[in-house]
């Protein structure tokens, strides 16, 4: 492709990379296979960022956004209401963590972050907590890209560059289980690192509105997976001091844990849940804000007191996304998807082909993702230098290969649709474990 007459700018991109390693002109996409122009597969171990979730192209989805077409392609969700969003948040309601049942509809997940921010606040604001204006967050998160869930992420890479615009938000250091401060293990601890969000409680407890954090995994930082207890002691200290839970779940949600919910992991319900990504099978853009029927009351009131939640976007509770949204679920649960995924299958391929490498640092696994850490030395866990790029020249090597094996730094990772088959599993694997051989030895 001739770059000086494209016109296009990618996401999350050095453009100039490009002149060296060609995009790929995508042309249809089936299961779990992108194809080119030429006819030639890629396995998408990735679900196009997390959302494909029950792979490209599914029968019983695309049916259902045709039906729809026909009926109705859009319509404004203010003084309006319609049947797919009636019933897409009537069978949620029915699924999620118990007491999230009031559901508002955004066009994406940096949307849905910040209808919770603003939500939260107001709701102190409106229940007699004017002084609870802050955010705490843990560090290494992500949460999206507009200005105020930039804020409330602790990605250098991403935010340090803004930082003259962010809100100020208080980072505590979160878990970091493969290289555990305290000498633990993950699936043993009691989540002795909470120390860190213990002390911030104890300085800005009386001032935070909300904490928001990815449950269960942070997937920019690494794909770092930590204990459930984390979440159990969080919940109890957010219960403390008044504070409300965000559990941002667009990338957690809809079975990637092996859970519906990864907050099922701990048995805890947040204050808002944020979903999107896997929420339509990635059929079309659009993201929800859960919260309670308690948060819900302190807006509900007599117009001339200005409670209401002020908020909208255009797309907002757009009938073709709803009807897909339906879909995935009737998939979900006619299917019985998360009884019979492959997750088990998949870890052991993929630990006997990898496990052994001397830059294999850990496999670490939860549902069907599974993140390989590369380092420099795997005795003393040190990470390869940055500017070597290790985990991008196994990226090339993969795509040439056939497999989408795009990396968190140096942690290619697995996060496959749910209804993978052991055959593909096995192809995606000896790929993987031949790239990674090819730039490593």
């Amino acid at each position: 492709m001739n770059l000086k007459k494209d016109y296009i700018w990618h996401p999350c991109t050095q453009m100039k990379d490009h002149e060296a390693f060609p995009l790929v002109m995508a042309d249809r996409a089936e299961g779990i296979y992108i194809y080119d122009e030429e006819g030639k597969a890629y396995i998408d171990i990735i679900s196009s960022w997390w959302c494909s979730l029950l792979g490209h192209n599914h029968p019983r989805i695309s049916k259902a956004v045709k039906d729809q077409l026909d009926k109705m392609e859009h319509v404004m969700f203010a003084g309006f209401t319609h049947k797919p969003a009636e019933e897409l948040c009537r069978r949620l309601a029915g699924l999620l963590p118990p007491g999230l049942e009031k559901c508002f509809f955004v066009d994406n997940g940096s949307a849905a972050v910040e209808c919770a921010m603003k939500m939260s606040f107001q709701y102190h604001l409106q229940t007699g907590y004017p002084k609870k204006q802050r955010f705490m967050t843990l560090a290494g998160g992500y949460h999206g890209e507009t200005l105020g869930a930039l804020s409330m992420g602790g990605m250098d890479y991403y935010s340090d560059i803004y930082r003259p615009l962010l809100l100020s938000a208080i980072h505590v250091d979160g878990p970091d289980c493969y290289r555990c401060p305290y000498g633990k293990e993950r699936d043993s601890c009691q989540a002795e690192c909470i120390q860190g969000a213990e002390k911030a409680f104890e300085q800005y407890g009386e001032e935070t509105t909300a904490f928001l954090l990815e449950p269960m995994f942070q997937g920019a930082a690494g794909m770092r997976i930590y204990s459930p207890v984390y979440l159990k002691r969080l919940r109890q200290l957010c219960d403390r001091y008044h504070v409300n839970l965000i559990a941002d779940e667009i990338a957690a949600g809809y079975g990637r844990t092996g859970k519906l919910f990864a907050c099922e992991h701990a048995g805890i319900t947040p204050d808002f849940i944020c979903l999107s990504k896997g929420l339509t099978g990635g059929y079309l853009p659009m993201a929800m804000t859960v919260t309670t029927p308690e948060i819900y009351q302190a807006f509900y009131a007599n117009f001339n007191e200005k409670k209401a939640f002020v908020h909208s976007t255009t797309y907002s509770g757009n009938p073709l996304a709803c009807a897909a949204a339906v879909e995935v679920l009737k998939v979900l649960e006619e299917e019985d998807t998360l009884a019979h995924t492959e997750e088990g299958y998949l870890k052991k391929v993929l630990n006997k082909a990898l496990a052994g490498h001397p830059h294999v640092g850990e496999i670490r696994t939860i549902g069907l993702i599974n993140a390989i850490e590369l380092v420099e030395n795997k005795e003393t866990k040190k990470a390869f230098a940055p500017d070597q790029r290790i985990g991008y020249q196994i990226y090339k090597e993969a795509m040439m290969r056939g497999l989408v094996l795009r990396p968190m730094g140096d942690v290619p990772y697995f996060n496959p649709p749910l209804n993978i088959r052991r055959e593909e599993i096995d192809q995606a694997v000896l790929i993987c474990r031949e790239s990674i051989e090819a730039i490593l030895g």
